[in-house]
């Protein structure tokens, strides 16, 4: 039985290609094929860098057929690089299936790391970098969309998408109906000649869109929900009702007497000493 291949995960620029590391280029000359999102993309820069390989194309629509064809090609002891349009493959794209295919089969992965366009824009965007969550694209479908906006709402980590040109003032309008106003920074061609970073509040940057005609790929960064204001929402909830019947709904959900006092004292900014009080003059 021959020795299996092993699966090379290359990010490629997202925009200059001056940007490609020597690893990556040397992987690319070295693996048996390359599998590519878009090959007409790959072989542009393929051409670039004098790199005279194979391609196979694997992407969203033919990566049930392909995947299992390139893994059938890696247990027979051929190296693949597996590349997306830009970027590091993997995210957002379909290359996540090939990797646990992979491993399914006991096939060793590895990446040539290098550009991410949501992590580019996120630490020229000016907003906080320290935690953030990657939302990729928000869906397609209106009832879905609007789910995820209503699940992200209270979040309080910075936030990335990405956007096409031709849906970003929907979503800035979508996201606006949905959270209200907030810091945004939009970054478009990265990287590249033309690149631009938009900083702004959500409703400047929707009205902006309604009138100007968006160019290029976005990655649009947002500030998450301000953490005080949710404690403050939180506590205005709580005190519409008496402490009592606050303390009594955490000893129905099964608390202790003492815990379900802790829990209201932490849930009002309260102390112990005082919901206990209240409590027991009851």
């Amino acid at each position: 039985m021959s020795e299996k291949g092993k699966l090379y995960l290359v990010a490629t620029p997202i925009g200059n290609l001056q940007d490609i590391t020597f690893r990556a280029i040397n992987t690319l000359k070295d693996v048996d094929f390359i599998a590519a999102e878009d090959t007409r993309q790959t072989i542009k820069l393929l051409n670039h860098f004098e790199i005279k390989k194979p391609l196979v194309s694997y992407y969203e629509h033919n990566k049930l057929v392909k995947g299992n064809y390139l893994i059938e090609q890696l247990l027979s002891g051929k190296n693949i690089a597996l590349v997306s349009d830009a970027g590091s493959p993997g995210i957002s794209d379909p290359g996540e299936d090939l990797v646990r295919l992979a491993i399914e089969n006991g096939i060793e992965v590895t990446m040539i790391p290098g550009p991410v366009a949501a992590v580019t824009g996120l630490v020229i965007s000016g907003l906080p970098a320290g935690r953030f969550v990657f939302e990729g694209f928000l869906p397609m479908n209106k009832r879905s969309r609007q789910e995820r906006l209503q699940q992200l709402k209270n979040e309080t980590r910075t936030i990335i998408f990405y956007e096409a040109p031709h849906k970003l003032s929907y979503t800035l309008k979508d996201i606006y109906n949905a959270w209200g106003d907030r810091r945004i920074a939009l970054a478009r061609e990265l990287t590249k000649r033309f690149e631009e970073v938009i900083r702004c509040s959500l409703f400047e940057a929707m009205e902006r869109f309604q009138t100007e005609a968006p160019k290029g790929e976005f990655v649009v960064i947002i500030e998450g929900q301000d953490e005080a204001l949710l404690v403050e929402q939180e506590r205005e909830k709580y005190s519409e009702i008496s402490i009592e019947d606050h303390v009594n709904r955490y000893v129905e959900e099964g608390l202790t007497k003492k815990e379900a006092i802790k829990k209201a004292a932490e849930d009002r900014g309260l102390n112990k000493r005082d919901i206990y009080n209240a409590v027991m003059k009851k």
